[in-house]
């Protein structure tokens, strides 16, 4: 188990888990990624949040390492997630005199998950704002639905400050991980919970009313220190606000013309003062690390071959996940590579239609298979454009 300390009371037994290649099935986790899960030892005792099938013995063997000979009187379901509650079948056949605490939606989805019969008087059924006294801990629940599921609540335990704040906060990258918080932190939450901007600013509305000492995620680590940091990035990042200044070209290319084309034009920005320009090749790069990106700076320019008449895929696979995430709020330049009828332009500028408060300037570059002198007069003024 990590030697993660919380206080003499709040215990963690969560598991970090090094031999997962794709979180979700679709996030590439170089670092892992942790299941976070911990108890809060007082009178009763109450356990929040279970962990993925992956630990399941690890994280049993956390739990009774905490318990000693005592035994749980609650288990908290924040989220009904498989790889936070895949383990709450497991943990009523163990302790079967445990209550399960939920709201009514977390209770809904229970027997979809398992097959597990709940008495009601097994079942603690809370709402915003109710509270459970522990002794001398008491937890207040507050509801986060779609942060990022609609069952999805937060606790806040009152004696010493803490907020269980479910996937809010978390990041990928296992505990045991020495690396920046904010890179992983910003690619979970723009793929995970990106969509949902308005309801994390809901949740972050009710959490300012709160006096936070101590942030305790699902996954990532536990934040103690300058969480006005944390909480002023959740912030942005919830109101779809540019991060920094600075400009993402994202390319798609077939055989090389057109990455060859936006290296050129990264290179002009770049030469013209641009704050911060990021390149990004959808072929092969991690396309979630490449939303990421979309989402930190104030400008992106895509440049794309035609492919079929239409746009080469990964391309529109990249815009497709940028309108599922709500990307808005941002201007972007395009180019565009076609070596008898570019169509790239228009079908690209199709899906950014679709998608609100997004300025396309009317400049875009259109190159006949490979880049030539000709071009560098419209590569200038996109480029103009994007530095004004």
């Amino acid at each position: 188990m990590s030697n993660v300390v919380i206080s003499d009371s709040i215990k963690y037994i969560g598991v970090d888990d090094h031999d997962i290649d794709l979180f979700e099935s679709q996030y590439v986790v170089p670092n892992g990624v942790s299941y976070n899960s911990y108890v809060i030892m007082d009178e009763k005792i109450a356990v929040m949040d279970t962990a993925d099938k992956r630990v399941t013995d690890k994280w049993f063997e956390n739990l009774s390492g905490v318990l000693g000979d005592r035994k749980p009187d609650y288990l908290v379901v924040s989220h009904m997630e498989p790889d936070h509650a895949s383990n709450v079948e497991n943990f009523i056949k163990k302790y079967p005199e445990a209550k399960i605490v939920g709201n009514a939606k977390t209770f809904a989805m229970i027997p979809q998950f398992f097959e597990t019969e709940l008495a009601d008087d097994k079942k603690v059924v809370v709402k915003e704002g109710d509270e459970l006294s522990l002794g001398e801990h008491t937890l207040v629940f507050v509801m986060a639905p779609m942060v990022h599921w609609p069952e999805v609540m937060v606790e806040y335990e009152k004696k010493e400050k803490v907020l269980f704040s479910a996937d809010g906060f978390g990041k990928f990258g296992a505990l045991d991980t020495d690396e920046d918080w904010a890179c992983e932190a910003r690619r979970y939450y723009f793929n995970i919970v990106g969509k949902y901007g308005a309801q994390v600013q809901a949740l972050l509305k009710k959490a300012a009313a709160l006096d936070i000492d101590t942030i305790c995620p699902l996954h990532g680590p536990i934040l103690k220190e300058n969480l006005g940091y944390y909480i002023d990035k959740y912030n942005v990042w919830s109101s779809y606000e540019p991060e920094d200044k600075g400009i993402l070209v994202a390319y798609a290319s077939i055989h090389g013309n057109t990455a060859e084309a936006a290296k050129t034009f990264a290179k002009m920005l770049e030469d013209a003062g641009a704050e911060k320009v990021a390149l990004t090749d959808l072929s092969r790069d991690d396309m979630a690390e490449a939303v990421e990106d979309a989402f930190r700076y104030d400008r992106l320019v895509l440049a794309a071959a035609t492919y079929d008449g239409g746009i080469f895929p990964c391309m529109e696979d990249f815009l497709h996940h940028l309108k599922a995430k709500n990307y808005q709020k941002r201007v972007v330049g395009l180019i565009e590579n076609g070596s008898w009828a570019p169509m790239a332009a228009k079908n690209m500028r199709a899906i950014l239609d679709t998608m609100k408060d997004i300025t396309v300037l009317d400049m875009v570059v259109s190159i006949k298979s490979v880049l030539k002198d000709e071009n560098m007069a419209d590569m200038n003024k996109l480029k103009d454009e994007l530095i004004k």
